[in-house]
């Protein structure tokens, strides 16, 4: 458990990280776009100035400077208008007009569009006529709107990536995941193969020398039960083909395993809500998981309580519940139970809950989670099955 908090607390803190860099892209790159902006209005002011001086000057003035001035803004869009609304002179509007257009009235609703963007500037022009001015009307060039929008446009690139470099690491990490599970249930079948074997053949020898003796019946049993687990894994390892089988059937010879090998304080009941349910599966791995949710349920209860199994068939769902009067789990644990390695108890690999959810999911098409848990109350575990036509019986 500890081992998966320490891998959220690191998600935590690098999520954390990314949000901090992005916070502090964009502020920088406002900082710089305010830079650019108020260094633009300046070269307006001096543009102006010059408009100023041109609209101004007489047959002596020397206009060269001015004309610099005016013939140097080949970024900054302008237009200018009278005090009549008339059209002066335009610069950077960014298009060519056809011959069919009216270029007037385009350039002046360009002009209105400018207004709201930035304040116009007012030349007064009193020698002409008191009340007789000209507007300097602009945007912003097209450089400094690129860069207003790129760090948007990168900051979402950045995130297409990680989230694209996080699923393939984890598509990479579950493919791992799934070839140590084959190899490690094929060698653990191989490995069960061999000391079943003898000990199969020591009971034909007890049977043959004590065939009387009381407790052979029940090593007997040990014996086809390790053969059970060591079919289990070898199908694991494997494509299992599934077959029609009865769930009735399935749950209640795991109540009745549970029941003989468990505290005579635990009690297990069953509750079928309608007929024989049949479906396609591998019932050897799925009674494998009914059992480890009541093994997970005792343990939970610490040998005293009670475990209730209800078997119902829905509208398109064939839904198994497992419940518990255990010490119960935080909802934050509700999703880490699933993972590999995850457990609360002092000894344990934390897999059978990861093995079950792999069963349900890739075997029977289905899905397993928490329905209910409350710290000291208990658990409820669901399993939810697809149904065609022909599984109910």
């Amino acid at each position: 458990m500890k081992f998966f908090e320490k891998i959220r607390n690191i998600k935590l803190i690098l999520i954390a990280v990314a949000i901090v860099i992005a916070i502090m892209s964009l502020v920088t790159s406002n900082f710089l776009i305010s830079d650019l902006q108020k260094e633009e209005t300046n070269k307006m002011e001096v543009w102006a100035e010059a408009m100023r001086s041109y609209n101004q000057a007489d047959e002596t003035t020397d206009l060269s400077l001015v004309l610099k001035v005016i013939n140097g803004n080949n970024t900054i869009p302008v237009v200018v208008l009278d005090s009549y609304g008339n059209v002066q002179a335009s610069r950077n509007l960014g298009r060519t007009f056809e011959a069919s257009e009216d270029s007037i009235s385009i350039i002046k609703d360009i002009a209105v569009k400018m207004k709201r963007s930035n304040k116009p500037i007012i030349i007064n022009l009193e020698e002409f006529d008191e009340d007789y001015f000209i507007e300097i009307c602009y945007d912003e060039s097209l450089m400094l709107k690129r860069l207003t929008v790129y760090p948007y446009i990168q900051l979402a690139i950045v995130i297409i990536f990680v989230v694209i470099a996080l699923f393939a690491l984890f598509s990479t990490m579950k493919a791992e995941q799934n070839k140590v599970w084959v190899g490690l249930s094929k060698e653990t079948a191989h490995q069960l193969g061999t000391p079943i074997s003898s000990l199969m053949a020591w009971t034909e020898v007890l049977r043959e020398t004590h065939p009387d003796d009381e407790l052979l019946p029940e090593m007997e049993k040990d014996v086809k039960r390790l053969q059970l687990i060591a079919e289990r894994f070898s199908k694991i390892g494997s494509i299992p083909q599934p077959q029609d089988a009865s769930l009735n059937a399935v749950i209640n010879r795991v109540a009745e395993y549970m029941d003989r090998r468990t505290s005579s304080k635990v009690t297990i009941t069953t509750h079928f809500a309608s007929g024989d349910i049949h479906i396609n599966m591998v019932e050897s791995l799925f009674e494998w998981v009914i059992e480890n949710l009541c093994k997970n349920a005792v343990d939970a209860m610490n040998g005293t309580g009670h475990i209730d199994i209800r078997l119902e068939q829905e509208a398109h769902t064939i839904a198994i519940e497992v419940s518990d009067t255990g010490k119960g789990m935080p909802k934050s644990h509700f999703k880490s139970v699933f993972k590999p390695g995850f457990t609360t108890k002092q000894r344990g690999w934390g897999l059978g809950l990861s093995l079950a959810k792999r069963i349900v999911e890739e075997y029977h098409k289905g899905s397993i989670f928490v329905k209910w848990s409350e710290v000291g109350h208990g658990t409820t575990f669901r399993i939810e099955l697809p149904t065609t036509p022909t599984q109910a019986k």
